[in-house]
């Protein structure tokens, strides 16, 4: 990459907050779409979230909103989460829905009557097939260095946006809900 005048933070901040901003608008542009997420989300017994990388680590922001709400939450891969089994959902994000982990565990929370919910850019993958209800976020997914959909580097703007969409579906379930902040607080982290 060559060096030019865009290259403060400054113009970065604008260019990320463009492509994020445009993302936003597209998967809000059909009303009531990701109701099916909502409605996996609520009817739970419990939820997993499973994610890797900078994906997963933005999905487990998720985690602790749902957590906050009331949920039963779990991250797969953590030394006590349980088996998931039927009457649970599966809350995953993989750019590409081609990530073989998160493609096996859908796989096997739909072999155990589970729910699979999927963040996705591809709505064709491996991953969005398994899933019953799909949120495609229309950004590059990691491998893509063309710069056409997003000038971030490997996977910026999808992950961004699983934290933005993971707080949206939080913010939905909560008003809801019909609980207030304080209803909220007393489940919030206290071994800090």
């Amino acid at each position: 990459m060559s060096s030019d005048e865009n290259a403060t933070v400054e113009a970065s901040l604008a260019r990320v907050a463009a492509e994020v901003s445009a993302v936003v608008e597209r998967v809000a542009a059909h009303p009531g779409e990701l109701d099916p997420v909502l409605d996996a989300l609520t009817s739970a017994d419990r939820v997993f979230v499973l994610g890797a990388g900078r994906s997963g680590l933005a999905l487990r922001m998720t985690a602790m909103r749902l957590m906050h709400l009331g949920l039963d939450v779990h991250v797969v891969g953590e030394t006590t989460t349980p088996a998931i089994s039927a009457g649970d959902a599966l809350l995953t994000a993989s750019g590409s829905g081609t990530t073989a982990g998160i493609v096996r565990a859908a796989e096997t929370a739909v072999e155990a009557g589970a729910r699979v919910v999927a963040i996705t850019t591809a709505p064709d993958s491996p991953l969005a097939r398994a899933a019953e209800a799909v949120i495609v976020v229309p950004a590059a997914a990691k491998l893509d260095r063309s710069a056409t959909t997003s000038t971030q580097y490997a996977g910026g703007l999808f992950e961004q946006s699983v934290v933005l969409v993971g707080d949206a579906v939080f913010d939905a379930l909560w008003r809801r809900s019909g609980l207030s902040a304080d209803d909220l607080w007393p489940r919030h982290a206290n071994l800090e």
